[in-house]
């Protein structure tokens, strides 16, 4: 397993509190968007839901998310503990189950699929970054995710038809 010890764990203390109030106030926009996921886990002490916004991207019915600070943050921490989740994706709450992802293979074998290309509001730069780019995009990519476990989310045959739920924490 790589190391997981990073050198800006700290801003993520001082960052948590504005992104909760950022996830609040723009939730039905991130519930909807097809690059974020909401996935809400279980709190491994104590069972309470605990929800985070991640950049996702879509690969058939599995939700694939890169984690930052690897095992260290708590939502993988839960994970851990429990791989049952609920993910808000596309304007949809749907149940899921949780694969914690190190084996290098299979990350490039994901990666290869869909390189984690951030969406670009301009036709034209999305379109350099799938082709023109690609190769150069996919060595940086690369660079982040090989030292990080990816989750994928295999998500349930059943679609659950309520609405996300409002209440619940944000977490790193």
């Amino acid at each position: 397993m790589p190391d997981d010890k990073g050198r800006l764990h700290f801003l993520t203390a001082v960052w948590s509190r504005p992104q909760r109030a950022f996830v609040r106030r723009f939730r039905r926009y991130f519930e909807r968007a097809p690059d974020w996921v909401l996935l809400t886990t279980r709190g491994r002490r104590t069972g309470i839901p605990r929800e985070v916004l991640l950049p996702c991207r879509r690969l058939g019915d599995d939700i694939v998310v890169l984690s930052a600070y690897g095992r260290r943050s708590d939502w993988m921490k839960n994970l851990l503990a429990a791989p049952g989740v609920e993910v808000s994706c596309n304007g949809r709450r749907r149940s899921a189950r949780a694969e914690i992802v190190d084996d290098v293979v299979r990350k490039r074998q994901l990666l290869a699929q869909d390189p984690f290309l951030l969406s670009m509001p301009f036709a034209l730069v999305q379109a350099l970054l799938w082709t023109l780019l690609r190769p150069l995009y996919l060595a940086l990519v690369w660079s982040i995710v090989a030292s990080r476990p990816l989750v994928v989310a295999h998500l349930d045959d059943l679609v659950e038809d309520r609405p996300p739920s409002d209440g619940q924490a944000i977490t790193r």
